[in-house]
């Protein structure tokens, strides 16, 4: 069949696609990635980025999440991105145009799916190199006009949306503009509420505007409770807009059916039991070549005086859209230190690359922390590390510390720890003065629950970071090569945080560690360990070490300042593992429930390994070095890989890492590179004998043991019965390591072994 013209009623119905194209440009007074016709693309995740708390996710559709701090605490409801991709004209920007020419007036929506091949138009996004800038495009050509919508955030304002509007043709042109935001939440709606009882949240939801300004608040009635008591709703988030004049202002969507229809609106005042937004219309002449822009700012939980102060100032200050951009202004030059100091910057033949390197800095920065003020330390912030981690020992150093400046150097906090006792020397070797990290969570990886802890309730900087320990780990191997004194630091805080039994905890946080815990009523609450967690991003640190501080590592072989990790997870013995591999580790109740009451006497470091005496028991790096090479040779499978039997995949082993049935050929290749840079390094001590935990030596003279009596196996490949005998020999020995520690912990008996 012929190919035929399209028609809508009488409208030509334009389907033709248009080719997608990516370049790096010069615009707007920045630097972009420009991405042409990216509505031909299937909707994508963003992020927008900020120097503080403020949060920002948006769908190429231009649905949006943002807020402060956390998911609980958003001004557009936090959604996964598949339903944040289902929120185009439901959730963010929204604009509606009448178009006046002659006597026919033209309705356009920019950025709407509703009248897709309706007009000649085109796309376009651009994100700055920053990434705290997003700017929509869209240009119709049969109308000769563009508009652009643009979302940016300032620390001291919130939320920005500037919007503006260009005649791309000499002649005038009257345009009726209604333009705004769409499902504004009140303060006091968690996530959960939002995602279970939204309908009951509508219900309960308030907005207002203050007469004589542009200023509305959006709050409740009162918050949702099922108690017999009152709970009144003492916040309010609050948007405002500057630019166009004369407006009419909505609170609601309600009138934007009658604006398409009609071109007009009336004021609202107040909107009850309806979702929040907020919509400026305006009558606009533009001349030839003119653009007139505008801007809306909306803050979160805002009480009775901060809404004053803002009151005053949106009728004293003249500029209201210069002071936006001024502010904007600030949070980018702050933006620009935070990845500087990271050494985000870099100029090459490929400015393509240079923006991918300064976005891969910002995203390791957002998730791994950055020294807050250099090599600085906050001894204010360290005691309170030290009361928040071991309550003794903060008790013990709280005077010599209190007659500390405010701030040390580095070097200074080192000199301290080397010469105090073990306890306040290991805290001082794993404290990091990090700042801007949060656990890796977006709309993306709903699993990851985040929270940028950057400011205390009085406003005082905070000193922090949290994450999963592949990102954390991942993303100071980054870090270190910009603060390469902190290596040892990173070195101590990993080391620390691994178990006896060879593995290490799923999160870490600045005070410490946490795991996984069973709960029957959740599906999605499981445990195990991750085996490719503890090898490699070891090893990366190790070797920066070795090459920039070389002789560092040599003086920690010997020196008991390590310390294991008490995770209340129990592997099965060996024969349990070989019966059902998919199933191979008991969570310990009665141990997680006695580590907790012990933290709350004690601090975080409760939940770490201890003697017969109840203190804590200290290890050399030797020894922390050892146990996890050791571990995994017990799961060596000759001609496989190492055995993957605890319980969760290896996310760098592809179609490999199958739990259960699968091995590692990736951990094992890395274990080779782990095992002789291990080697190269016991080698270069004058000392030929360490000296180890009873139950270490032992485990490690039965791996040896089994490897060298096996060792003819290697002068071809191996029978199934013999690659079989050697895993139940290897098996057997790492299971009664663990066993032996599970029963009886570890005694103060030490065994040397030669080098």
């Amino acid at each position: 069949m012929k190919e035929k013209n399209l028609f809508v009623r009488q409208t030509p119905f334009l389907c033709k696609a248009k080719p997608v194209q990516g370049e790096v440009i010069e615009r707007f007074g920045d630097r972009w990635y420009k991405i042409s016709n990216f509505d031909q693309m299937s909707p994508f995740l963003m992020n927008i980025v900020s120097d503080s708390d403020i949060w920002m996710f948006i769908s190429s559709n231009g649905a949006l999440t943002a807020g402060r701090r956390n998911p609980d605490n958003a001004l557009f409801p936090y959604y996964t991105d598949d339903r944040l991709h289902d929120s185009q004209d439901i959730t963010g920007s929204k604009t509606i145009l009448w178009v006046l020419h002659d006597s026919r007036a033209f309705l356009w929506e920019p950025f709407s799916a509703k009248y897709d091949g309706i007009y000649h138009t085109q796309r376009n996004i651009y994100k700055n190199m920053l990434g705290n800038k997003l700017i929509f495009e869209e240009i119709n050509h049969d109308l000769n006009l563009s508009f652009h919508y643009a979302w940016m955030n300032s620390d001291a304002l919130g939320l920005v949306k500037k919007s503006w509007l260009t005649n791309l043709d000499t002649s005038p042109v009257r345009i009726k503009v209604l333009d705004g935001l769409l499902n504004i939440l009140p303060p006091g709606i968690s996530r959960r509420f939002q995602n279970e009882f939204s309908n009951l949240a509508d219900a309960y939801k308030k907005n207002e505007l203050i007469k004589g300004t542009t200023l509305a608040l959006f709050t409740m009635s009162s918050l949702p409770t099922d108690k017999a008591e009152p709970n009144e709703a003492l916040k309010v988030n609050t948007v405002w807009s500057t630019g166009l004049g004369k407006t009419e202002i909505l609170l609601s969507a309600a009138q934007l059916p009658n604006f398409r229809c009609r071109g007009s609106v009336q004021t609202e005042w107040e909107a009850k039991g309806e979702r929040g937004a907020y919509f400026v219309c305006s009558e606009l002449e533009l001349t030839g070549n003119e653009s007139k822009e505008w801007g809306f700012v909306a803050e979160l939980n805002q009480n009775h005086a901060s809404v004053s102060q803002l009151l005053q100032r949106l009728r004293n200050e003249k500029e209201l859209l210069r002071l936006v951009e001024k502010e904007v202004e600030k949070s980018w030059q702050r933006l620009q230190q935070l990845v500087n100091a990271a050494d985000g910057f870099q100029a090459t033949s490929s400015p393509a690359n240079d923006f991918r390197h300064c976005s891969n800095t910002m995203f390791n920065i957002m998730r791994g922390g950055i020294p807050a003020n250099g090599y600085l330390i906050n001894t204010y912030d360290f005691q309170q590390y030290l009361k928040r981690t071991f309550k003794p020992v903060a008790e013990r150093y709280a005077l010599k510390l209190k007659n500390l400046p405010e701030t040390i150097p580095f070097q200074e906090l080192k000199q301290l720890g080397d010469g105090a006792d073990r306890d306040f020397a290991k805290l001082c070797l794993e404290y990091l003065p990090l700042t801007f990290g949060r656990r890796h969570g977006d709309p993306s990886r709903p699993w990851n629950s985040f929270s940028i802890e950057i400011r205390d309730n009085q406003g005082n900087p905070i000193y922090n970071y949290q994450g999963n320990w592949r990102d954390i780990f991942q993303n100071w191997e980054a870090l270190a090569f910009s603060y390469s004194l902190f290596i040892e630091n990173m070195i101590a805080k990993f080391v620390n945080a691994s178990s006896a039994d060879g593995y290490n905890p799923y999160r870490v946080t600045k005070d410490g560690f946490e795991w996984e815990e069973l709960n029957p009523e959740d599906e999605w609450a499981n445990i195990g360990y991750w085996g490719d967690h503890q090898i490699i991003y070891l090893l990366k640190l190790l070797e920066m070490s070795a090459k920039y501080h070389p002789g560092e590592l040599q003086n920690w072989l010997q020196k008991p300042l390590f310390t294991y990790a008490h995770i209340p997870y129990k592997i099965k013995p060996y024969e349990e593992l070989i019966r059902d591999p998919h199933n191979t580790i008991d969570f310990d109740e009665e141990l997680n429930e006695a580590l907790a009451q012990r933290v709350k006497e004690l601090g975080s470091s409760a939940k770490l390994v201890t003697d017969s005496n109840g203190d804590i028991y200290y290890v050399n790096l030797a020894e922390k070095l050892l146990v996890p090479l050791l571990v995994k040779l017990s799961n060596f499978i000759p001609e496989a890989g190492i055995w993957m039997n605890t319980q969760r995949p290896e996310w760098n082993d592809a179609n490999n890492a199958l739990v259960g049935f699968g091995a590692s050929m990736v951990t094992l290749y890395y274990l080779r590179r782990y095992l002789t840079f291990c080697l190269e390094l016991f080698k270069s001590v004058s000392e030929e004998q360490f000296e180890f935990s009873a139950i270490v030596a032992k485990l490690f003279n039965r791996i040896l043991d089994t490897l060298t009596a096996n060792k003819q196996l290697l002068k071809s490949s191996l029978t199934e019965q013999q690659r079989k005998a050697l895993l139940d020999q290897l098996g057997q020995a790492g299971s009664d390591h663990r066993w032996a520690f599970y029963r009886n912990g570890f005694d103060r008996q030490r065994k040397t072994i030669s080098a």
